[in-house]
């Protein structure tokens, strides 16, 4: 626990042995679900955790508030992973209001019952006045989920996020941000990038001295550099000029030829990065693609189709919304290559891709012409 302001608490907690975040993405790191308190003359709790971790943050609650009743819950996001214990909070401060909006309150019920006796339904730009502190709603609809609304007190200039900057990995480990959060962005919430640019223009008019997440760190510092990000990736605009190389190879000649060109890039002095996809997080690597300007996809040709992990990287691409970006293939077949023939059909269907003329084409392994075909594919990419 420690203070955000003088009388903001952060009261959240660490999960360290979860696994899979969402059932999906790999928390190596873990994940950390926050929870905050604001002390006033009405004592307001933000959000609720995982039911993983409801007794230990009922404990920080408790500790928090030294034997005080708090007066309000303001439910920012009603996921499991933020509202699971809010049965359990209600059990052991029955008086307290649950604060929400109508979407809010259906999808509580839904998964809870109606267990919220006392309810305060708030809509857009409503008040709640806590004596000093006064908070006010700004609804933030799909961003990820329907209900969502983020809360900012105007008194401290304090945004409470809801899932929006939040990222991946434990209070406790401390990590740098960008990464993970762009992973977390990007296979979170990334296929909304309207309503995140329709909440950063709300944003944009207020004075911020810190954003308060429901994952991740608090971060009150060079809060330009936070927004500037998120302003990249809802516009699903590139944050670096280079080349994502993704590649599906069985017996090595599909990633050597990745390889290959990589060194031609990194000749002509362009940034790249490689990964395999057999091998490497789907969701690490979704995040890359999203990352860089341009993406090279490499895959064998496989029961007439594209490599498994090749296909998934890319549907779940779409699945994202990926677009303004220029795509290139490279494929292998030992007799029928079609692979990449299949790819472009596929990225066909996304926003404002732009096609590189030149295909590798490997037959079987790397031979002469194929090479050529690799130095054509890098001087475009290069241009």
């Amino acid at each position: 626990m420690f203070y955000i302001t003088d009388d903001i608490k952060y009261v959240g907690v660490d999960d360290l042995d979860l696994d899979l975040f969402e059932g999906q993405y790999k928390v190596p790191n873990g994940v950390s679900y926050n929870s905050y308190v604001c002390f006033d003359k009405k004592r307001a709790v933000f959000d609720t955790v995982d039911d993983r971790k409801t007794d230990e943050w009922l404990k920080n609650l408790n500790v928090a508030l030294s034997g005080a009743t708090p007066d309000y819950l303001i439910v920012s996001h009603v996921e499991p992973d933020h509202s699971a214990s809010i049965p359990a909070f209600l059990k052991a401060y029955p008086s307290a209001t649950v604060v929400g909006n109508e979407k809010t309150f259906l999808l509580i019920k839904r998964f809870y019952g109606d267990i919220a006796s006392n309810k305060l339904t708030v809509s857009e730009g409503d008040e709640l006045n806590l004596g000093k502190h006064v908070l006010t709603f700004a609804f933030a609809p799909m961003v990820h989920w329907p209900e969502v609304m983020a809360t900012y007190d105007k008194t401290d200039c304090v945004l409470f996020s809801a899932d929006a900057f939040g990222k991946f990995g434990a209070l406790s480990h401390n990590e740098p941000w960008l990464d993970e959060a762009r992973r977390y962005y990007i296979n979170i919430v990334g296929k909304y990038g309207n309503p995140v640019q329709s909440v950063l223009k709300k944003v944009s008019a207020l004075k911020i001295n810190a954003i308060c997440p429901l994952h991740g760190p608090v971060l009150n510092e060079n809060l330009d550099y936070y927004i500037e990000k998120y302003a990249l990736w809802s516009s699903y605009t590139p944050e670096e000029d280079g080349v994502f190389i993704a590649f599906a190879s069985i017996y090595g000649n599909t990633a050597s030829t990745a390889q290959k060109l990589a060194q031609e890039l990194e000749k002509r002095g362009i940034k790249v990065e490689l990964a395999d996809l057999a091998r490497s997080d789907i969701a690490w690597a979704v995040a890359q693609a999203f990352k860089y300007s341009k993406l090279v996809v490499a895959s064998i040709t496989y029961d007439a189709g594209v490599m498994p992990c090749a296909e998934a990287f890319i549907n779940k691409l779409k699945t994202k919304n990926y677009s303004n970006r220029k795509v290139a293939f490279i494929q292998n077949g030992s007799w029928a290559p079609v692979s990449a023939k299949l790819m472009r059909s596929a990225f066909e269907s996304f926003k404002n891709i732009t096609f590189c003329n030149t295909t590798v084409t490997v037959n079987s392994a790397l031979d002469g012409l194929a090479q050529t075909q690799v130095l054509s594919l890098a001087d475009e990419l290069a241009d």
